[in-house]
């Protein structure tokens, strides 16, 4: 996908002053504080929309292992514990069936932003072949309840359930997990993978709860009111409705072309633009991908992504999609230069170059696309890692229908709600319907997100231990938290384009030391405070995260503009990036004599 034609000369000085010009507009005092949670707010816009809860008695039993999380963390380390013997698995889900966030989102033109066959985790052990490149919520969803029927993970899970409590018994060598429904059983082992996008958020804004006509969050998309359905069919009782979207990030890029394809009128409220380069979503060819499908192919696939990303020079590029293109640009730069001058500083200019060139790319395409007004208001101004990168192949034709209106407030955002719509700018919008494409929270307190606390050994809070910051061995393992396994992605790889595959390596590490543990007849597995201080000291000498700088336009990456503060400062990953944790965790799987450890 790189261009062979000879790039522009580009203006690195005024190209930063542009970018410190927009972010300073959309500075906010509130920062993150402007945000309210759907749940705990507006809890009738909250419920589950798509399964009732069934009734149900409460669980007081033992479990070898339990979960909280039904999404992919929580599918893959079930995965493969089964593979390795251990049966008496359980999930606890907030949701009413497998999928985490793809049981929610079930928005209309809803899809994975990084490719099927590295995105869609167990591919090969389930035999599915993705139907296209970039497959849609409604087949990731089918995916996920593939898995847990593969597995058996449906026999033991509880859903619509919210763990409320969660305490290491010392004299049992348990974890007693208290739930919402009642529930007080225990388990030997615990994992925790509630993700980092699952609390749903509204924008704060005054009148909120005024507007009298029919609103909803995208992860709550209410069909009965629109029409239509997740797999695609028009939304056809939005025919004669005024439709308001507000928020223009990744859920609203994929949704906007569906909703100015079916609402007599739509208004697209927007406080920043999303850059949006070209997708190429196309159907898999099965004779294709019967080649592709020899043992070991999707592990192949995520570490040639993995390695395309950084600046090694791998052989191919086998996704080969807007992701991957900008690792080609950067190493393009770096090979460019003589072995002499490709210092950290050079190297960090190449980024910026690469980036520079790309951005200016995406910008053009929105001037051919659109142009005009509405054109200039749409181009992103910002590095490309400043927010999520989006991709799609409708979104910005959407504002080329006469019928589909671009709200720009020049990064200020939407004032105030009325009784009757919206009002930006001093002016009012009236609609029928408001849907806040707000997102998730991201970079809250672990406890406030999770809803619950834990405790370890001798009484001590989670909360408590990380006051100062996280701390961990390999990002899965606590010091004082027996037999507890985090799932998740600091502190580990640390990989922001394609999450699952941080899940499956954590998977395959929990699999690998609770088999050990249960072989060997051990009732407790720790890291020593050494092992784990240690690997705390290794992650401080990389570079640091390459996201979440305050020079980016505000969102969830940077805290809303206002940086991350010491605690924060942890979020980190391997000093070699995630192909160096990939290898270095693989090695010490293999290597069975589990350093940092301890076996009681």
């Amino acid at each position: 996908m790189v261009s062979t034609q000879a790039a522009p000369a580009i203006d690195r000085d005024a190209i930063r002053r542009k970018y410190a010009e927009e972010r300073d507009k959309r500075l906010r005092a509130d920062g993150s504080a402007q945000y309210r949670r759907l749940e705990s707010e507006f809890s009738d816009l909250a419920t589950d929309p798509y399964n009732p809860v069934v009734p149900r008695d409460p669980v007081t039993d033992h479990v070898t292992f339990a979960f909280i999380g039904g999404g992919f963390a929580g599918l893959v380390v079930g995965a493969r514990l089964k593979e390795a013997g251990i049966e008496d698995y359980r999930i606890i889900e907030k949701g009413g069936d497998f999928g985490g966030t793809w049981y929610w989102n079930r928005y209309p033109g809803a899809q994975c932003d990084t490719a099927s066959m590295i995105y869609m985790p167990l591919l090969e052990e389930t035999g599915h072949m993705p139907s296209e490149k970039y497959a849609h919520a409604p087949e990731i969803r089918d995916h996920c309840s593939r898995i847990g029927e593969h597995y058996g993970l449906y026999e033991n899970a509880l859903f619509h359930t919210r763990v409320t409590d969660l305490e290491w018994d010392d004299a049992n060598k348990v974890w007693l997990i208290r739930t919402d429904r009642g529930d007080s059983f225990t388990a030997n082992y615990i994992g925790m993978g509630t993700g980092p996008l699952h609390v749903a958020k509204l924008p704060g804004l005054a009148g909120i709860e005024t507007f009298k006509g029919k609103s909803f969050h995208t992860s709550r998309w209410d069909y009965a009111y629109t029409g239509g359905t997740p797999e695609g069919a028009p939304m056809s009782k939005l025919a004669y409705k005024r439709v308001a979207i507000i928020g223009t990030g990744a859920t609203a890029v994929q949704c906007v072309p569906h909703l100015a394809r079916d609402a007599k009128e739509l208004f697209v409220f927007q406080r920043t633009p999303s850059s949006v380069d070209e997708r190429n979503n196309a159907p898999i060819d099965p004779d294709w991908f019967a080649d592709v499908n020899e043992p070991g192919w999707q592990k192949k696939w995520q570490e040639n992504f993995v390695a395309n990303l950084g600046i090694g020079f791998p052989a191919e590029d086998l996704v080969d999609d807007g992701w991957t293109d900008l690792g080609k640009r950067i190493r393009a730069q770096v090979i460019g230069m003589p072995p002499e001058e490709r210092t950290p500083e050079n190297i960090m200019a190449a980024f910026e170059d690469a980036d520079n060139q790309k951005m200016s790319e995406i910008r053009a395409r929105v001037e051919a696309i659109v142009g005009g007004e509405a054109g200039e208001k749409l181009k992103a101004w910002y590095r490309q890692l400043c927010k999520r990168p989006c991709f799609h192949d409708e979104y910005l034709q959407a504002f080329n229908r006469p019928s589909t209106h671009l709200i720009d407030t020049d990064g200020q955002g939407v004032e105030r709600i009325s009784e009757k719509g919206v009002i930006a700018g001093g002016v009012e919008y009236e609609v029928d319907c408001i849907i806040y494409a707000s997102g998730f929270e991201v970079g809250t307190d672990f406890v406030s997100r999770s809803g619950y606390d834990v405790t370890g050994r001798d009484g001590l809070k989670l909360s408590d231990y990380w006051k100062d910051g996280m701390r961990t061995f390999h990002g899965l393992h606590v010091h004082g938290f027996p037999n507890l396994f985090f799932v998740q992605q600091n502190q580990a790889a640390a990989f922001i384009a394609n999450y699952p595959h941080n899940l499956v390596d954590h998977a395959d590490t929990v699999a690998t030391v609770v088999s050990h543990a249960q072989r060997e007849g051990f009732s407790e597995v720790e890291p020593s405070a050494e092992a784990q201080q240690k690997w705390i000291e290794f992650l401080m000498t990389g570079p640091g995260a390459r996201i979440g700088s305050t020079e980016c336009t505000p969102g969830y990456y940077n805290n809303e503009g206002q940086g991350y503060g010491e605690q924060e400062r942890f979020a980190l990953g391997h000093p070699a990036g995630a192909q160096g944790y990939f290898t270095y965790i693989d090695g010490w799987r293999k290597s069975g004599t589990f350093a940092g450890l301890e076996f009681r």
